[in-house]
């Protein structure tokens, strides 16, 4: 997008035009049955058209009011518009200085604290305005992907500072009947007790969270199979296994994209864009034609295009611009580092047509699909580590871990790393957190699911294996709940991935 040039008559022309159609898009999006049927009825090349121009105008935007963007241009070299992130943005600059006109407002302006999950947590600053868009439309995702199938809202997420738990409160609110709990599993068995089950709940949490309250239940013979339950998931990637081990429990279970980083709500996973990954999963051609050649089967959401422009860099790396002028800090080509893909509707309908399915007979729950275009996620690019050319990523290690029922119910939560011995000789190091004591022999058989499940799942760790065995055998740790590298730091609301030494 090489638009670090003056805007022409045309364009602004044109971005005249698009403020226009604002006024009457805004207006729709007031009511969730207009909402769906612009987005069912409007060209998917003219929202696609629409989308870009909006990044435009939010870029001229950031460059007249935003003091810390104009520096931010005049420090980096090059025609086009630079990549910003955390650290060559967010670390340089104040939080004043990357706030609309160097301020900050002294009303009407929340505070959200990022979880810390890849080392320090940091603060973001929000207008009433936008925060009441973001909810919006997560509303509307729910009761697309839900409708009226729940009565009362239980959210299990983190409260407090931290974004996702008090926006999905106050989002789902729109929606229903709503106690926020947190993620305290005696205050949600109380609450279910209390009504009963003649009302239907959706549970909102963290996906491991949501295993973690399956578990309990088990164990404290809590009688789950009277309940009618949905499940609204995020803040972390979800893999197949895991819904496959919520779904005998949750009549269905969904999972919403974000970033504190950016915003609550980027996109969401739809019930075609479900049944796309469960395909891919079983057909390993849809997912190569797909997504690539990745032994990540990767998280597919579609999203708004006319909130989001999303851009896929050389790196593979998913590029975020909020195209909303509500913004107080804008985000112009933000990168939080999470690798991906985008494509439209047209684009995925066509790839999958090509390979014999019909995108409209994939998702027969679904009374109709929105023509909204797909993102898909694999994961961060910095939890991934290396060994003797072959990539190991987190996804694949949760997908192994969900392939042995065994394994799936005693694991808590894992990470991995790279073990160095004296003589500067690696191999990779995989670390579990588990509900029951480990034994010499609980280790190999982790071992022996990992290796399995690395081989089968991953191309080039079973291409390097044939020739660097012993380099590829990894270290297993076995550690009790809270002990070792999951001793939980005050205020760590999340998992972590990569364990750093």
């Amino acid at each position: 997008m090489n638009i670090r040039r003056r805007i022409t008559l045309y364009e602004r022309l044109q971005c005249f035009w698009v403020n226009i159609r604002d006024v009457f898009l805004r207006l729709a999006t007031l009511n969730y049955t207009v909402f769906t049927k612009v987005f069912r009825f409007l060209p998917p090349g003219y929202i696609t058209w629409t989308s870009r121009l909006r990044a435009r105008k939010a870029y001229v935007l950031a460059v007249k009011r935003v003091p810390a963007y104009r520096i931010f241009l005049q420090e980096t070299p090059g025609d086009t518009i630079p990549e910003t992130d955390k650290e060559n943005y967010i670390k340089k600059f104040s939080i004043e200085e990357r706030c609309m006109d160097g301020k900050i407002p002294k009303n009407s302006v929340t505070i959200d604290e990022s979880s810390g999950s890849t080392g320090t947590p940091y603060n973001w600053i929000r207008t009433l305005r936008e925060r009441k868009e973001s909810h919006l439309f997560t509303s509307y995702f729910a009761k697309y992907c839900f409708g009226d199938k729940f009565d009362i809202t239980i959210n299990a997420f983190s409260l407090g500072a931290w974004a996702t738990g008090l926006n999905m409160g106050v989002a789902l609110e729109r929606n229903g009947i709503m106690k926020n709990t947190g993620p305290d599993i005696p205050k949600i068995f109380s609450t279910l007790k209390f009504f009963g089950p003649q009302y239907r709940y959706l549970i909102l949490g963290y996906p491991p969270f949501l295993k973690q309250l399956i578990d309990r239940a088990k164990k404290e013979k809590f009688p789950l199979e009277q309940y009618h339950f949905q499940a609204l998931v995020g803040g972390e990637g979800m893999s197949e296994g895991l819904r496959d081990y919520l779904l005998p429990y949750f009549k269905e279970v969904y999972s919403g994209y974000g970033a504190t980083d950016l915003e609550l709500g980027i996109a969401g996973e739809s019930p075609i864009s479900v049944a796309i990954r469960r395909l891919a999963r079983e057909n390993k051609k849809v997912q190569e034609a797909l997504f690539g050649r990745d032994s990540r089967l990767p998280m597919v959401f579609q999203y708004n295009p006319l909130m989001h422009y999303i851009e896929v860099n050389k790196e593979g790396e998913l590029i975020f611009t909020i195209t909303r002028n509500s913004m107080l800090s804008p985000r112009i080509r933000y990168n939080v580092h999470d690798q991906g893909g985008i494509a439209s509707y047209c684009e995925m309908r066509g790839k999958l047509a090509e390979l014999g399915f019909d995108i409209s007979t994939l998702e027969k729950k679904s009374p109709f699909h929105l023509m909204l275009p797909f993102v898909w996620v694999f994961g961060r690019s910095d939890f991934t580590i290396s060994i003797m050319g072959a990539n190991i990523y987190p996804e694949d290690i949760d997908r192994c871990v969900y392939q042995h029922k065994k394994i799936a119910e005693i694991t808590r939560s894992f990470c991995q790393g790279v073990a160095e011995d004296g003589k500067g000789n690696v191999r990779p190091a995989f670390y579990f957190e588990i509900e029951i004591a480990p034994t010499k022999a609980l280790a190999e058989e982790f071992r022996h699911a990992m290796i399995e499940g690395l081989r089968n799942l991953n191309a080039d760790f079973a291409e390097a294996w044939g020739e660097y065995k012993e380099t590829l055998i990894p270290e297993i740790h076995l550690h009790r709940i809270g002990e070792g590298p999951f001793m939980r730091k005050q205020g760590q609301i999340k998992q972590k991935r990569m364990l750093k030494k």
